[in-house]
């Protein structure tokens, strides 16, 4: 078998190491989180209301936009990534640098798509542990998300009376 057959992508430059170790990073993480909350005794909940889904949604959309596209934030990536371009409402588009581990945790912070399953696994473990709490974060994260709808709906107003 060639060199090329065992390539697992065209270029031969995915960092296969650097995603298993995420991966692993990310299962330890819920598992540790389970193994300790059941330690502790404390109880899952029976189910999750319609209207805790959503809300938990809306917000690891925002917090995973906020996360891999916004230019306050840049600074969490920039030994990840580089910025490639900067697009609509102040975000930007990085992208991964390096080998190995760094250029896989540059894949995972300029990908929104990919942070969000990060995200999610948080706010979902918070959720069990303190809804009350993870639910008023949550509606913050989903007013800002409101709020730049309602900005995108006032700039496109304010550009077709102006055309």
């Amino acid at each position: 078998m060639t060199v090329e057959a065992t390539r697992y992508d065209q270029n031969g430059d995915a960092p296969l190491a650097g995603y298993a170790l995420l991966a692993t990073t990310f299962t330890t993480g819920a598992a540790l989180f389970a193994a300790v909350a059941r330690r502790r005794g404390l109880r899952l909940p029976q189910q999750v209301p319609p209207w805790d889904v959503a809300l938990l949604g809306t917000a690891t959309f925002k917090a995973s936009r906020l996360l891999t596209k916004d230019k306050v934030t840049s600074f969490l990536r920039a030994p990840f990534t580089r910025r490639e371009s900067e697009s609509t409402a102040n975000e930007v588009m990085d992208q991964p640098r390096g080998s190995g581990l760094r250029r896989a945790v540059g894949d995972l912070l300029s990908c929104p798509f990919c942070t969000s399953a990060w995200v999610a696994g948080a706010l979902v473990c918070s959720y069990t542990a303190a809804p009350r709490a993870t639910r008023l974060v949550c509606v913050g994260l989903t007013a800002v998300t409101v709020s730049d709808l309602l900005q995108y709906g006032w700039s496109a107003t304010a550009e077709a009376a102006e055309g």
